[in-house]
């Protein structure tokens, strides 16, 4: 490592062990989640604590249980984690979940305790209380520092809102109150790395973008066609070729492994069978390799409020009705995936798979795109992303705390 690198992470280490922690509330008492009442208990506390805010977008409660369960969700054939909940007079006020996820820290050849599913009234010694309690499961299992919040990992949702708290978020995006950023700051985190997102509006791409598209078109080096929803399998696999090949060891993402993957693929199958016309493969014309891709989807939180977190009541369908009748006025899209081979990069693939996805997203009658989380020193992706006429619009940040 560079020795500006080493000094630069040596004072962020200093900054984090001369920070202040919180007191832990006296009154509070911290416990790891033993059995599905509990489980239950854990998935049930976020939409309790969100009850009166207009912009939070209730999550079903069906899939939250499942997503926490280690025999339902892939991640922890791969991870250990423990589940906290914090109690005051005998009702819930936070919950966390700490986390070793191995074959993040072997594949980036660090050992980070990460946490996540962070949830917490605006209290920062109930926060302490939390933290200290995630803090002694990392240390038992020999791992520094803390980082999060990650949702369960990069694959999932992930960051502390920090900016851009007036409007609903996204599909796959986390949000939170604007203490969240306090509770941890206030707790001795610091700033581990910024994420953004950006929105496009349906005033089109700009000229240059849609000139430097059809020329990449005109040239017959590339070709883009949608991705074929009943072949969803093979499709995949060649969306994880691409995905694989642009992993970087630096930070993030990591490869998954099938079974996360499968699971993936069969959580987004519904939507690519609903609505396809927004999901596109690049390939090397004449070869057939897959070199890029952009998966672009209705950002189906705009439906998912409907549901208000269930998506059967009394044996009936209700909520599902629900959201498929709300779903009809869906007018923002997603950018859920993007990516590019090494090796293909700045030959205006990105431009041609823009212009292609904001075609089809218009066509259909959207009105705004979303874009994110990009990497704050993803230099190349924020200028692609600047060049479309963008905005950025939210801030997620990465908290670490040494221990």
């Amino acid at each position: 490592m560079p020795r500006r690198a080493s000094a630069a992470k040596a004072l962020k280490r200093s900054d984090a062990e001369r920070a202040q922690f919180a007191p832990k509330a006296p009154d509070v008492t911290v416990t790891e989640v033993s059995n599905a009442a509990e489980r239950d208990q854990f998935v049930r506390f976020q939409p309790e604590l969100y009850a009166n805010d207009p912009h939070y977008v209730p999550q079903i409660l069906a899939e939250r249980r499942d997503f926490i369960d280690p025999e339902r969700n892939a991640f922890f054939k791969h991870a250990r984690a423990a589940f906290f909940l914090a109690h005051r007079g005998g009702k819930v006020v936070g919950r966390i979940v700490a986390m070793n996820d191995t074959r993040y820290n072997t594949f980036h050849e660090v050992s980070w305790g990460t946490f996540g599913l962070f949830e917490c009234v605006n209290d920062p010694g109930v926060a302490s209380a939390l933290f200290q309690a995630a803090a002694a499961w990392h240390k038992a299992e020999g791992l520094s520092p803390m980082v999060g919040p990650l949702n369960l990992s990069f694959h999932h949702d992930v960051g502390c809102l920090v900016e851009g708290f007036d409007k609903p978020p996204g599909m796959n995006l986390t949000y939170n109150p604007r203490y969240y950023a306090r509770l941890f700051e206030t707790n001795g985190f610091i700033k581990h790395k910024d994420m953004f997102c950006y929105e496009i509006g349906g005033e089109g791409l700009p000229e240059k973008v849609s000139r430097f598209a059809a020329r990449v078109r005109e040239r017959g080096q590339i070709t883009v066609r949608r991705i074929d929803g009943a072949r969803s399998d093979d499709e995949g696999r060649k969306v994880k070729e691409i995905y694989e090949a642009t992993i970087k060891r630096g930070w993030g993402f990591f490869p998954l492994t099938d079974d996360e993957f499968e699971e993936g693929v069969n959580r987004m199958r519904p939507l690519l069978m609903l609505r396809p016309e927004m999901c596109f493969i690049a390939e090397a014309a004449g070869t057939q390799e897959p070199v890029a891709y952009c998966i672009t989807m209705p950002d189906m939180n705009q439906a998912m409020r409907a549901a208000d977190g269930h998506l059967s009541r009394f044996g009936l369908p209700i909520g599902l009705i629900k959201m498929a009748w709300a779903a009809r006025k869906i007018d923002r899209v997603r950018v859920l995936m993007f990516g590019i081979k090494p090796g293909f990069r700045r030959r205006g693939i990105d431009a041609l798979l823009a212009d292609e996805t904001f075609k089809e997203a218009r066509r259909l009658g959207y009105t705004t795109g979303e874009l994110g989380l990009v990497v704050e020193d993803e230099s190349l992706m924020i200028r692609t992303i600047a060049a479309t006429g963008a905005r950025r619009t939210k801030v997620y940040r990465i908290y670490e705390r040494a221990l």
